[in-house]
Parts: structure tokens; C-alpha cells; sequence
């Protein structure tokens, strides 16, 4: 029997990091400035983690009952609307559990744990899935966070606005120094997504709050994110 057979793997939330900017040699008649830019925009995915965990006397027990839990999770997203396949494992583990009181250090049990992800594009599902794990007893916690994956077009304005900037300052100084400003020689760009977590959520406090408290989320607008460009530009003087 394949545990978790419906839950592949995990996202790994991943950052554009600055590339590595080549020497420039400083040419007669030219200027050369940098500037930073941004874009805000709604974020278009939501990504919910939590982790399953079974613990019991045996491997074979702990594994049962962390089976039970992925079955349950399975079964809410079925609720939902929600293909099980689209939640990603990141790791499955089975660890022994010592008495470490023990100079012996005898096992006393085992503990299964695997790490579950799931994204949403419909954000009106968030509050009835979170606090249905929640009822179920799967995970002892979860979190939230927004990011924005069709982010092509945000880089593309976050560019454009760094570029505005570092113009506008070649601008400024040629003008300063009674010069004319040229055409545009050379350009590096770097650009970078923030990520926004919106809230850690922790398991229910009892059957009662379940039932009377608003989700977490209810009514409240997920964080912008936010894209940044760094432009390096050289322009000829006049």
C-alpha cells in the first residue's frame, strides 16, 4: 500500500537572487547611475502548509494512523472542490522515539511526519479548508502565505519603473553639469519577489469556537506583493 499515493511533493518557495554585476571601465563623456523600482500587485496564488504527524507504540501503528490523517486530508479537499493530486509532499519520515532517561536509550515508540502543501487560486476556499483540518485533528498547526506566480509582467513594470529613475537621475546630473543626455549604452537589471506570509493558524481551540468564530481570513485582504528591479544604466553626455 502507497502512503499518501494522492500527494506528490513539495513547493519549495524560491527568491530571484541579484546576479552578479560585471566591472564597467568609466568611458569619456558618459554617466553612469543605478536605481531602484517596484510594482505592487494582487497576489494569485495561495499556498497553505501544514504537517501530518502520528505517533504510537510501533512503525506499523504510527503509519496507520498517519494514513488515517492523509485519507481525512484527502477527503476535505474532496469537499472542497479539490483534486487531492494537487497537494505536494516535501518529506515522509519515520523516526524511533528514546527514553533518553534510559542509559540504555530504549525505543518507546515511533513518530511518522510528512509535510504537506497546497496551493489555491480560489481564495473563498481558504477559510472553510483550514478550518476544516482544523476539526479533523490532522495537523497541530498551519500557515498561509501569498506569493504570485504568473510574475512575468510585474517584472516587466517593476524594470520599467527602475529604468524611469535611473534616466531621471542622468537626467538631473547632465542637466547640473549644462550637458546633453544621450542615448543609452549599457543596462543591467535585477529583479526580486517578496513574498508575503499572511498568518500562521493554529489548531482549534475546541469544538465550540469551530462552530461560532468567523475563519481566520473571513473579510480580510491578502497582502500585495510587492516586485523590485534594480536597473544599472550608462547613457552618453552631449
Amino acid at each position: 500500500m502507497k502512503l499518501f499515493s494522492l500527494i506528490p511533493s513539495i513547493l519549495a518557495l524560491t527568491a530571484f537572487a541579484p546576479a552578479q554585476l560585471p566591472t564597467l571601465t568609466a568611458l569619456p563623456n558618459t554617466i553612469y547611475v543605478g536605481a531602484d523600482g517596484k510594482f505592487e500587485t494582487a497576489p494569485d496564488t495561495a499556498m497553505i502548509q501544514f504537517n501530518i504527524t502520528a505517533q504510537a507504540d510501533t512503525a506499523k501503528a504510527a503509519y496507520d494512523q498517519a494514513s488515517k490523517a492523509a485519507e481525512t486530508t484527502r477527503q476535505v479537499l474532496r469537499t472542497n472542490g479539490i483534486d487531492p493530486k494537487s497537494a505536494e509532499i516535501g518529506f515522509f519520515s519515520v523516526n524511533p522515539m528514546y527514553d533518553w532517561k534510559n542509559p540504555k536509550r530504549k525505543v518507546i515508540g515511533y513518530q511518522v511526519t510528512t509535510s504537506v502543501s497546497l496551493k489555491l487560486k480560489d481564495f473563498s476556499k481558504i477559510g472553510a479548508i483550514t478550518q476544516q483540518l482544523a476539526d479533523a485533528d490532522v495537523s497541530e498547526s498551519q500557515s498561509l502565505s501569498y506569493t504570485l506566480e504568473h510574475i512575468d509582467e510585474a517584472k516587466t513594470k517593476a524594470v520599467a519603473d527602475a529604468y524611469q529613475r535611473a534616466r531621471a537621475s542622468a537626467q538631473s546630473l547632465a542637466t547640473a553639469a549644462a550637458r546633453t543626455l544621450g542615448e543609452l549604452s549599457y543596462a543591467s537589471v535585477d529583479t526580486m519577489e517578496n513574498v508575503r506570509i499572511f498568518a500562521p493558524m493554529s489548531r482549534k481551540a475546541g469544538p465550540m469556537m469551530a462552530m461560532e468564530a468567523a475563519p481566520p481570513t473571513q473579510e480580510f485582504t491578502p497582502q500585495q506583493v510587492t516586485v523590485t528591479a534594480h536597473v544599472n544604466a550608462m547613457f552618453a553626455l552631449k
